[in-house]
């Protein structure tokens, strides 16, 4: 194969997280992102190096037979879902192989325990973040997710299939508001314009939907007619109902979503999840697992493989707004939270106290060096960190807790390979692992592992 070149091949299966092996008929092999096996793509080499060949996706020539008919017409274009062709069931077999293969290649001596699938399968984001633009240049407003390999044209979210009813509703109602009155969305490099993203966050429990219309300071509350847009999101005939509704002023130059500051227009700023029998405030920037009956199944993973935890003392690292820790608390001598974000440490206090865990802290730091200020000896550690992994000089120092037992929430598989080696260099013992999904139609995917020391 040769850079800049086009060449034809079926994919045979996909890497971790969207990386499909393609064979050429000539027997050649290339990786490019967003294949699905089965299929037969057209792609352009884009880089070739020793160990592998990169390609990009020019044009689908002949689809999977497991494909089926997609109820989004935005199938293939966005840039979120990426087996929403696929059944279900062979979804989860593609990521159960994926995760399994990752896993074995450090070693085959433990047990893995497969795939647990998602008690809901479309509609199960509790969070979405979509942002305002134009789906080609010069078009009209256009709401939702980037489109694939574009750093501008927008997806619609029309017929989004992860999203809720209630927040495809909302999100519709905002967008023909906006585009009603001509308000120009805010433009990266020129860093002008108003409307930059819209907020989703709704409980599976309580049915409670937040909205957030974040824009620039460009233009005002009364021009952008926000009273009037509040009165027709409250008109709405939702199956849950309206909790708020929120203008974040956000001026930063960067492409980030952020609050430089927040009113609220009507009602509250946060709404009430319950997991396993706990119910938590979440807000629109706490951390927190983005579908809610999966998260259930991940959680009750960990209470499984942690075990007896009676007067024991656990370290949750990296605990974000400390679901886990206040699951495992009731059980628990004492449970010690750590945690970066400073609004999620909030959130975790504020928890403890609506769920009456007397026996439950948190303190707000980088793990790194937090650890080094932890007196207290747990008696096993709990790992959730973010995609990617665990920093490379804070392993070593929870390493030395010398705990019988870590338990790793894990959302980035090649992290978790990564950081099993230098636990397994240390004396710990890879016993058992099983998937959950949390993420239906995407190539995302939870995996929890449990620890022993030798």
């Amino acid at each position: 194969m040769k850079k800049g070149e086009i060449y034809e091949g079926r994919v045979q299966e996909v890497l971790f997280p969207d990386k499909a092996i393609v064979v050429t008929d000539e027997g050649e092999t290339a990786q490019v992102k967003y294949g699905i096996p089965g299929q037969k793509l057209r792609f352009r080499v884009k880089k070739k190096r020793k160990e592998k060949i990169e390609g990009i996706l020019l044009e689908i020539l002949e689809k999977s037979a497991d494909e089926t008919a997609c109820l989004c017409e935005w199938a293939g274009k966005c840039g979120g879902c990426l087996y929403q062709t696929l059944p279900y069931e062979k979804q989860l077999a593609i990521k159960e192989a994926q995760i399994k293969k990752m896993l074995d290649n450090g070693g085959t001596d433990y047990t893995f325990e497969g795939i647990v699938s998602s008690p809901v399968v479309s509609g199960y984001r509790n969070k979405v973040e979509l942002t305002f633009g134009d789906s080609y240049m010069g078009g009209p407003l256009a709401l939702g997710m980037h489109q694939r390999g574009s750093f501008y044209d927008i997806a619609g979210i029309e017929t989004c299939q992860i999203m809720t009813p209630d927040m495809r509703m909302a999100a519709m109602a905002v967008l023909d508001h906006f585009s009603k009155l001509n308000i120009p969305f805010y433009h990266r490099m020129r860093h002008e314009g108003v409307l930059r993203h819209l907020l989703l966050r709704s409980s599976a429990a309580t049915g409670e939907l937040l909205v957030a219309v974040v824009a620039s300071s460009q233009a005002d509350a009364s021009t952008m007619q926000l009273a009037e847009l509040t009165e027709k999101l409250k008109a709405l005939p939702l199956e849950g109902s309206l909790a708020g509704v929120l203008h974040i002023i956000n001026d930063s130059l960067a492409d980030v979503v952020q609050s430089d500051h927040t009113e609220v227009l009507y009602g509250k700023d946060w709404i009430t999840e319950k997991l396993l029998g706990l119910s938590f405030c979440v807000t629109l920037f706490s951390f927190f697992q983005t579908n809610s009956r999966g998260a259930e199944l991940l959680y009750q993973t960990v209470r499984d493989y942690i075990g007896e935890t009676n007067q024991k003392v656990i370290f949750d690292l990296y605990s974000g707004t400390g679901t886990i820790a206040q699951i495992l608390a009731p059980v628990a001598k004492h449970v010690t939270g750590v945690e970066i974000v400073e609004e999620a440490v909030e959130a975790a206090r504020v928890n403890v106290k609506l769920n009456g865990l007397d026996n439950c802290s948190f303190i707000a730091g980088d793990v790194l060096k937090v650890v080094d200020d932890l007196t207290e000896k747990p008696d096993l550690i709990v790992l959730d960190p973010p995609r990617d992994g665990i920093h490379p000089k804070a392993l070593p120092k929870i390493i030395a807790f010398d705990v019988p037992t870590i338990v790793y929430v894990s959302c980035k598989p090649t992290s978790l390979v990564r950081d099993r080696e230098v636990l397994e260099a240390a004396g710990y013992r890879m016993v058992k692992a099983r998937a959950v999904d949390m993420f239906p139609a995407t190539g995302g995917i939870e995996t929890v592992v449990l620890f022993l020391k030798k």
